[in-house]
């Protein structure tokens, strides 16, 4: 039976989300990828194990991780299942819905129908009572906004999600929604962009701001940008790639010259500081205290053993920051 890392708390580091008591780790695993269907049980719970005893305590996860829709879920219920579960109470889970996960009308969107069943079937797969957090993935332009924040305040009411969060929602989405959460009273914590070095939305339409004024938290999508902002696409591009094994979201016209450039640039920067690229580039994201948590893939346990070590970093310096302004801006 597994036994977690005693010494698990004192690798990391704990923000606070927003105005919850809610605190996160700094470093979030998510469960996009290598958890379906197509990947190997024995490294998916490598990869959650190590991960916990590195004192990430977050899991994030949603209805249409795959492939093959719900295998993510139904894989990290396993891993529940397989020992990791015994330490349910200091474990956040989240998962969402939004995106499509069955056929016909109610099987997609942000009704209350969808909504309400799809968290019944992800919990179900999970073998959960309740998530820690659960978003609405991706504003719904057919459903009324008003739907939609009522549905979730249902969900918080009836015991199966503890804090709502919502995901690829802009600024003013996020504020429409925060004013009818607040009219509810709502627990309304967090919203999920993405957002690295190389993809700064949430920069330039001031939700990061407005966030951070507001009591919201922020958790990082893509902060390697796919992998962009590692050394693995440097001089070539690894036959085990996500470009090479899934093009969806990440093709390789991104590899440009320009991009090859900016990462030899901040590779020297890393170099430097002592860090990686990634491992820079995820202490980047975290820089100002305005963002709560990166959440990270991996495919191998090492890269999360890496990853983690930027809670002991040293903080940038104004002269750092400048010269990496100065790449990305391609001065």
């Amino acid at each position: 039976m597994y036994q977690a890392e005693k010494t698990r708390y004192q690798k990391m580091k704990y923000y606070r989300c927003g105005k919850s008591g809610l605190k996160l780790p700094a470093v979030s695993l998510g469960l996009w990828h290598n958890f379906g269907s197509n990947a190997a049980f024995d490294n998916m719970k490598e990869l959650c194990q190590t991960a916990f005893d590195l004192g990430i305590t977050h899991f994030d996860l949603a209805n249409n991780y795959g492939p093959q829709e719900g295998s993510a879920e139904e894989n990290f219920g396993r891993i529940l299942k397989s020992g990791l579960g015994r330490y349910r109470d200091e474990l956040v889970i989240s998962t969402k819905a939004g995106y499509e996960m069955w056929e016909g009308p109610y099987g997609n969107g942000g009704s209350k129908k969808y909504l309400t069943a799809s968290l019944d079937q992800s919990l179900k797969r999970m073998g959960l009572d309740y998530v820690d957090i659960f978003y609405h993935h991706r504003p719904d332009p057919d459903t009324p906004l008003e739907e939609t924040i009522s549905a979730l305040d249902g969900i918080v009411r009836s015991g199966k999600a503890l804090y709502i969060g919502i995901s690829n929602y802009n600024k003013e989405q996020t504020m429409q929604a925060q004013a009818l959460f607040q009219q509810w009273k709502t627990p309304f914590i967090i919203n999920q962009r993405k957002y690295s070095m190389l993809e700064r939305g949430i920069e330039t339409e001031g939700l990061k701001e407005y966030a951070a004024k507001n009591g919201i938290g922020i958790i990082a999508f893509c902060p390697l940008a796919q992998g962009l902002l590692t050394e693995k696409y440097k001089n070539e591009i690894p036959k085990d790639s996500r470009i090479r094994t899934d093009g969806r979201f990440l093709k390789e016209h991104a590899l440009s010259e320009e991009y090859r450039k900016k990462v030899g640039a901040l590779s020297e920067i890393a170099v430097k500081r002592g860090q990686s690229l990634a491992q820079m580039a995820l202490s980047w994201v975290l820089r100002d205290g305005e963002v709560t948590s990166v959440l990270i893939g991996a495919s191998k346990a090492e890269q999360i053993r890496e990853n983690v070590q930027i809670v002991s970093a040293e903080g940038f310096t104004e002269e750092e920051l400048k010269q990496i302004e100065g790449i990305l801006e391609g001065n």
